[in-house]
């Protein structure tokens, strides 16, 4: 990748990593599930008004990728950070959605693990499971609870992975795949299915009251603040950082792409340290480390070796030894 494009994905990633500290800042006014629907509706309405739907893509999977992007993930991402899940560690912890891809799509769909994606899905696992040890070391069921949630957020991701694998499966397999522009269509339709089950979601659980009161102090410091984190989770976070990642995706390999989404975390525990006064323990600096190492060493190919030479056909290798020897007819010889 040339040097502009390798500071775009560095941006996209600098920007994603960022909004955990802009959910964090959200979830201060709002509670999580009103604030989720709210961050979905407002992409929802402008994406029907103005964005043709995908075409070649069967309504259930399109459903199916809303409800696990959309709604799983952030029921339970939200809910985590709303009860004490850090900022930094959400955005690392989050990660496991790579684990969780790679193990959904062997059982439900039935892909060969290679022995690479094998060792990186181990290697996230076991850190990942050394982080919820060392929460819970430190503060119990208090502390766990939290990065459990978090997890089922990257379980629901992993599911609309999928989801969005089987959106496109018949467009491949007749030999047309969706273009980059295709992609973002999808991605930006997949906001139109979660603020309806959110919502309701909302009012049942958090109530008309809690839900009124959210709207009140918007004037406030907290209430500003938690409009300027919506505001960059819809429009840098959401709409800028997918429509630039999408055209680097389309526009040089997943392989050179891909890897800069590792840097999330990264960003994430740095910015939450740094704007949050969040502390992250070495330990779980060190298995954060190991975690992305881990989904890192799952994800990239391994590079081919050149295939060797093939051996020369028999009349091939006799003409050459015939012109060696200065009997090659003449045509040989040229």
């Amino acid at each position: 990748m040339p040097t502009s494009a390798r500071l775009l994905a560095l941006l996209v990633a600098v920007t994603w990593g960022l909004n955990f500290v802009a959910i964090h800042l959200s979830l201060e006014q709002f509670p999580p599930l009103l604030c989720a629907a709210v961050r979905f509706a407002v992409i929802a309405v402008p994406v029907v008004l103005l964005v043709p739907r995908p075409q070649g893509v069967p309504l259930r999977w399109l459903l199916a990728y809303g409800a696990g992007f959309g709604v799983a993930q952030f029921v339970f991402l939200y809910t985590a950070m709303a009860v004490g899940m850090p900022a930094g560690l959400a955005s690392l912890v989050l990660q496991s959605s790579a684990p969780f891809t790679v193990v959904l799509a062997a059982l439900l769909l039935h892909e060969r693990l290679a022995p690479r994606q094998v060792a990186g899905v181990a290697v996230a696992v076991t850190a990942l499971l050394g982080i919820a040890a060392s929460r819970a070391e430190l503060g119990g069921t208090a502390t766990l609870v939290p990065v459990l949630l978090t997890l089922l957020g990257g379980l629901g991701w992993a599911f609309g992975n999928l989801a969005s694998r089987l959106a496109w499966r018949e467009r491949v397999a007749t030999g047309s795949p969706p273009s980059a522009a295709e992609s973002l269509r999808l991605v930006l339709w997949v906001s139109v299915v979660p603020p309806l089950p959110l919502g309701l979601a909302s009012l049942a659980l958090e109530g008309p009251t809690r839900i009124a009161g959210a709207f009140t102090g918007l004037g406030s410091t907290t209430g500003l603040l938690a409009i300027a984190g919506l505001a960059f989770t819809v429009l840098v976070a959401t709409l800028v950082g997918q429509v630039v990642w999408s055209a680097l995706m389309a526009r040089h390999p997943s392989s050179s792409v891909a890897p800069f989404s590792m840097l999330v975390p990264v960003v994430g525990m740095l910015a939450a340290h740094v704007l949050l006064g969040e502390a992250t323990p070495w330990r779980e600096v060190a298995l954060g480390a190991v975690v992305v190492a881990g989904v890192l060493l799952g994800s990239l190919r391994p590079r081919r070796r050149p295939a060797p030479p093939a051996p020369p056909a028999p009349a091939a290798a006799a003409a050459a030894a015939a012109a060696a020897e200065g009997d090659a007819p003449i045509g040989a010889r040229a």
